[in-house]
């Protein structure tokens, strides 16, 4: 095996009683709950802050209880279920979409595995279990919960939550797979798909400075993954009067919100662990503190980071618009997906040349010229592209006397004018005193051409 691969040591997990396992299930599941509680709380109180609104501050001292009080009252709402609906999937669709969001959790390393901690008198690590292949455990169970939102789409009986269901599934699916390649490219650099491998790999540097495409593609999917703004879209009432969850109400559409807050905690916990170092402390912190990445200190910095990331949701929905279903489609597959693909054969060739011994200078060098010749490629590429059109310009601007009307429903949607283009001319309004005087009887001046035809006819 190549020295830059990490080995694995799994052998401190499986070995906990089955009580211990028990108690660490139910610290996961409640670590969620909580954090999925305040998050709601803190959606609230920062966009209100964002948009000089007061927020929440009724339930509990600053309004902290008011996501409890929300749950309370969908579970006392009447439970309404639809007769055309298929009811054994319409109330299994919510069960599936929330179940994986809670597995994902178990193979999160909230501390080092080889400093064990104690509890009720018990040595364990801070992670429930690891497995070689955590990170494709982690994608097969986020790929099931799409199979909750299809589901409860179809078994509704109703068209509106049917087409929610599918574009919210294509949605997913296509953020899904540029996901997958991030992944990868930290498969190929850690040299291992267990988190508590890869999170040892980041001792001296985490993956956001070595991998920052990888980075990026992940932020901008996870956002996609979890349907949250500016990719929204199965919650864009105005066209699809609420996407998948229309004839939901009740616990089950509580089940739905939940899921996607717990799907927003796990894509921000994985996220922390592959890029940004996972429970190890901050550079300033590790550095003049041994201490901070042992005991329980290094469950402290993983939740602040991770409340960093849920932050950053926040954020995402208080400044940016929502995008169309074919920008958010483009986005994906026309964008993120090659870039992955791209970067990770970059990464791929990097690590080959690591293996055969090339140092960092050659490496440096060797990636410049990469980067020398693309550019190079791509300034030829718009030169003659800019020499094609100059020409077809010509042409069209010598055997045409006036350019096309704009038609902004040509694609099948209204779409604002490129530059350069101009919307058609829209007939002009009366003024309100030619409005007045049409309505009194008097001459109408400014009638068009088809009316005085059609009074020339009458006469």
């Amino acid at each position: 095996m190549s020295p830059y691969f990490a080995a694995e040591d799994l052998s401190m997990f499986g070995r906990d009683p089955w009580w211990l396992v028990v108690v660490k299930a139910v610290f996961c599941f409640a670590f969620l709950m909580v954090t999925v509680l305040i998050a709601i709380v803190m959606e609230r109180k920062i966009v209100a802050w964002m948009q000089l609104r007061i927020g929440p501050n009724r339930n509990g001292p600053w309004g902290m209880l008011q996501s409890l009080a929300d749950g309370v009252k969908l579970m006392l709402k009447e439970d309404v279920v639809v007769k055309r609906a298929d009811k054994a999937v319409y109330v299994l669709a919510p069960i599936v979409a929330a179940v994986p969001a809670f597995m994902a959790i178990a193979v999160i390393p909230f501390g080092p595995s080889g400093n064990e901690i104690s509890i009720f008198g018990q040595r364990t690590t801070m992670q429930l279990t690891d497995l070689p292949i955590a990170l494709l455990y982690i994608l097969a169970v986020a790929s099931i919960g799409i199979y909750g939102i299809v589901l409860a789409g179809w078994s509704s009986g109703s068209t509106y939550p049917l087409l929610g269901g599918l574009r919210s599934c294509a949605q997913m699916i296509s953020y899904e797979i540029a996901m997958g390649a991030a992944f990868a490219s930290v498969f190929l650099y850690s040299g291992s798909m267990s988190t508590s491998a890869i999170v040892e790999q980041q001792a001296d540097r985490w993956y956001i400075l070595l991998l920052p495409v990888s980075f990026i593609i992940y932020i901008v999917t996870m956002v996609g993954e979890t349907n949250r703004a500016p990719f929204d879209m199965p919650e864009s009432e105005g066209d699809l009067v609420g996407g998948f969850n229309t004839e939901y109400s009740s616990i089950k559409f509580a089940m739905f919100m939940l899921a996607e807050y717990i799907n927003m905690v796990t894509v921000s916990a994985v996220a922390v662990t592959l890029f940004l170092g996972g429970w190890r402390a901050p550079w300033p912190v590790s550095t003049f503190w041994e201490g901070a990445n042992h005991g329980w200190w290094p469950m402290l910095w993983f939740v602040v980071k991770v409340q960093l990331l849920l932050f950053m949701f926040v954020w995402l929905r208080g400044t940016l618009p929502r995008v169309r279903y074919d920008q958010l489609m483009k986005l994906g597959w026309k964008v993120l997906i090659p870039v992955s693909l791209v970067w990770l054969m970059a990464v791929a060739t990097v690590r080959a040349l690591r293996n055969e011994g090339y140092g960092f200078a050659d490496l440096a060098l060797y990636i410049a010229a990469g980067v020398l010749v693309l550019l190079l490629l791509s300034f030829v590429a718009d030169m003659f592209r800019s020499k094609g059109r100059d020409g077809r310009d010509g042409k069209e601007a010598e055997g045409a006397g006036e350019p096309a009307a704009f038609d902004p429903m040509a694609g099948g949607f209204p779409v604002p004018p490129l530059p350069g283009q101009e919307l058609p001319p829209v007939p002009r309004r009366r003024s309100r005193g030619e409005r007045e005087l049409v309505a009194s009887g008097g001459p109408d001046n400014h009638s068009d051409g088809s009316l005085d035809g059609k009074e020339a006819s009458d006469g």
